[in-house]
C-alpha cells in the first residue's frame, strides 16, 4: 500500500499508518510532484489547503479512500470521488471533548466572575465584594442540540450537579432519560434554563433561533453560551437583551462574521468573548489526525468505511442512474420534516417500479438524510443517514414492490414520517431521469415541483383561498412560480367543505410575517414554508 499524507499532521498519526511493506509519504516528501505520485497511491490524506478537485483525481489511478483530517469537505470534490470510487471519509466529532470543555469553562467564568477579577488583580485591585458569583450546582442547563458536543456537555454537567433539560428532535426520549437529560420543546427548554447552550447546525430553521422572541420566553438573567455557530444568533437582539438585563451573560466563541471587529459585544462586560477556539486544543488536533489515520488503514485492511460523506463505490453508469432518485428522495425527506410537527419516531420508506430492483440503500439513506439534516449538528449522508438513525433510537422501515409484470414503469418513492404528534405521508418520482416531482400528500394527488423555496398549505376546500394566497404572497412581493392543486372527493354529507392541498413553488424564501398572514385566512389549517436545498 501506498499512503501519501499530503498535509502536516501529528508524527503519531503518521506512526499510526505504517504497516509492514506500505510506503507512507508525507508533506515534505510529495512537495512540488503530488500529481506524479499520486498515479500509484492507494490512500490520500489531506487538511483544508490541498484541493482534491477533478483535475487533481485525474492523476489518481488506483486511489481507494481520501482521508479528510477534520470535518470540512469543501476542499474535495465529492461527485468526481464518487465517480471514481473514491470513499471521503472525514472526522466529525474528533474535537467534541475539547468544544465540551471550553462550554463548561465558559459557564463557570461567568459564574464566578473570572475574567473580572483577573483584570482587576492584573490593574494593583483587591476587590472581593464585587466578585462574589454564584455555583453551577442546582441550576437547570439547557442544551439545544444532543449530538457529540451536546452529549459532552451534559455529561460534565452532570458532575456539576446540574438539572439538564434539552431539545433536539432527532433524539429519542429513551436514550435521552439514560444520559439523566429531560427532553423538552424549545419553548419548554427556554423556560427553564439558567444557563443555554448551543450544539446544532445552521439550517433555516435554527438561523438566528436565538432573537428577541425566543429570548422573551427566557428566564430574566439567563446566561447564554454559543461555540457552535455564529450565525444561531441574532446579534442585534442579544445587544439589547443584555444591556437590558433580560439576559445576564454571555460567552461567545462564533460570530456571524468573523473575526470580530468594531462589534458593542467588545465593550460589554458581562460578555466573554473568545476568537474561535473551542476545538483548537493540542489534544483535538492530535486526535483529528490518529483518527483519520486508523479510518484509513481500516479500509484498506479491512474495507471498513468509517466517517465516509460520499456514496459507496458504484459504477459510473449505476452512478448516473441511481443519482436522480438520490435527489428525489433527498428532498421529499426535507419537504416532508418541515412540513410535520412533533418529535420525530419512526421514518417509512418504499419503493415501487424499477426502482426497487436498484441500491435502494443509497435512496433510502438519501431520505434519512434530508429528514435528519433539518436539525442535526454533525451533517448526515447517503453512507451514514441509517446509522445516525439507529444511534438517535429512531426506527426506519424499508419495503420493495419490484415492477409489475403487467405493466407500470414508473419508479415511486413513498415516504411515511411518524411524530408523537401526527403521521404524514407523501409520494413522488423523477420525470425525464431529472426532474424530482411530489406526487400525493396523505391521500390527496397533488403534483408538484420540488424546487428550492415552497409554501405547503392544508385548507377546507372553499371558494377564495386560492386567490387569497395568491394576493397575500403578492402584497409581499413574494413571486409564484408553480401554484399545484389537490383535493379529497367532497364528503357525501352536504355542506361539510372537504380538505384540500396547495404546494406553491416561490421564488425566495417566505418570511415569517407571510406565513402569519396566510394562516389567517379562516379556510387554512396549516402553512409552512419549505426550503429543500
Amino acid at each position: 500500500m501506498k499512503i501519501i499524507v499530503a498535509e502536516k499532521i501529528s508524527s503519531s498519526a503518521v506512526d499510526a499508518l505504517r504497516e509492514p511493506n506500505w510506503t507512507i509519504l508525507t508533506a515534505d516528501q510529495v512537495a512540488g510532484k503530488l500529481n506524479e505520485e499520486l498515479e500509484t497511491a492507494d490512500a490520500l490524506i489531506v487538511r483544508s489547503a490541498v484541493q482534491a478537485d477533478e483535475a487533481l483525481l485525474a492523476h489518481a489511478k488506483k486511489l481507494r479512500v481520501i482521508g479528510r483530517a477534520g470535518v470540512g469537505v469543501d476542499n474535495i470534490d465529492l461527485d468526481a470521488a464518487t465517480r471514481k470510487g473514491i470513499a471521503v471519509m472525514n472526522t466529525p466529532g474528533a474535537n467534541a471533548i475539547a468544544v465540551a470543555e471550553q462550554t463548561l469553562g465558559m459557564m463557570l467564568a461567568m459564574a464566578r466572575f473570572l475574567p473580572k477579577a483577573d483584570s482587576l488583580m492584573h490593574a494593583g485591585k483587591w476587590e472581593k465584594k464585587s466578585l462574589q458569583g454564584t455555583e453551577l450546582r442546582g441550576k437547570t442547563l439547557g442544551i439545544i442540540g444532543l449530538g457529540k458536543i451536546g452529549m459532552e456537555v451534559a455529561r460534565r454537567a452532570r458532575s456539576f450537579s446540574m438539572e439538564i433539560v434539552a431539545h433536539d428532535p432527532f433524539v429519542s426520549p429513551a436514550v435521552a432519560k439514560e444520559q439523566g437529560i429531560r427532553i423538552g420543546s424549545l419553548d419548554e427548554v427556554y423556560a427553564a434554563a439558567d444557563y443555554l447552550t448551543l450544539h446544532v447546525g445552521v439550517t433555516p430553521q435554527t438561523t438566528g433561533m436565538i432573537n428577541a422572541d425566543s429570548i422573551k420566553k427566557m428566564k430574566k438573567g439567563v446566561r447564554l453560551v454559543n461555540c457552535a455557530r455564529g450565525e444561531l444568533v441574532n446579534e442585534g437582539d442579544l445587544i439589547a437583551a443584555l444591556k437590558a438585563g433580560q439576559v445576564g451573560g454571555a460567552a461567545l466563541d462564533v460570530f456571524s462574521e468573523e473575526p470580530l471587529k468594531n462589534s458593542p459585544l467588545q465593550q460589554m462586560d458581562n460578555v466573554i468573548l473568545t476568537p474561535h477556539t473551542g476545538g483548537s486544543t493540542h489534544e483535538a488536533q492530535e486526535a483529528v489526525g490518529v483518527q483519520i489515520a486508523m479510518q484509513v488503514k481500516e479500509y484498506l485492511k479491512h474495507g471498513v468505511i468509517q466517517n465516509a460523506v460520499n456514496v459507496p463505490s458504484v459504477s459510473h453508469e449505476e452512478y448516473l442512474e441511481i443519482q436522480p432518485y438520490i435527489v428525489l428522495a433527498e428532498r421529499l425527506g426535507a419537504f416532508l420534516a418541515q412540513a410535520s410537527e412533533g418529535a420525530l419516531q419512526e421514518i417509512s420508506i418504499k419503493f415501487s417500479g424499477p426502482i426497487a430492483d436498484g441500491k435502494t440503500e443509497l435512496v433510502r439513506n438519501a431520505a434519512i438524510k434530508g429528514i435528519l439534516n433539518q436539525a442535526l449538528e454533525e451533517k448526515a449522508n447517503v453512507v451514514n443517514a441509517a446509522s445516525i438513525a439507529a444511534s438517535r433510537g429512531l426506527r426506519v422501515q424499508e419495503a420493495s414492490k419490484p415492477k409489475s409484470s403487467r405493466g407500470g414503469t414508473a419508479s415511486i418513492l413513498s415516504l411515511q414520517l411518524k411524530t408523537d404528534k401526527e403521521e404524514h405521508l407523501v409520494k413522488g418520482t423523477v420525470l425525464h431521469q431529472q426532474f424530482p416531482r411530489l406526487l400525493h400528500v396523505d391521500g390527496i394527488d397533488v403534483e408538484a415541483p420540488l424546487e428550492r423555496d415552497l409554501v405547503y398549505m392544508r385548507n377546507q376546500d372553499v371558494p377564495g383561498v386560492i386567490g387569497r394566497v395568491g394576493t397575500i404572497l403578492g402584497e409581499h412581493k413574494i413571486n409564484i412560480a408553480n401554484f399545484s392543486l389537490g383535493r379529497h372527493a367532497a364528503p357525501e354529507e352536504k355542506g361539510i367543505p372537504g380538505e384540500a392541498v396547495a404546494v406553491v413553488h416561490v421564488d425566495g424564501q417566505v418570511p415569517e410575517a407571510t406565513l402569519l398572514e396566510l394562516k389567517k385566512i379562516p379556510a387554512v389549517k396549516r402553512a409552512k414554508a419549505i426550503r429543500l436545498f
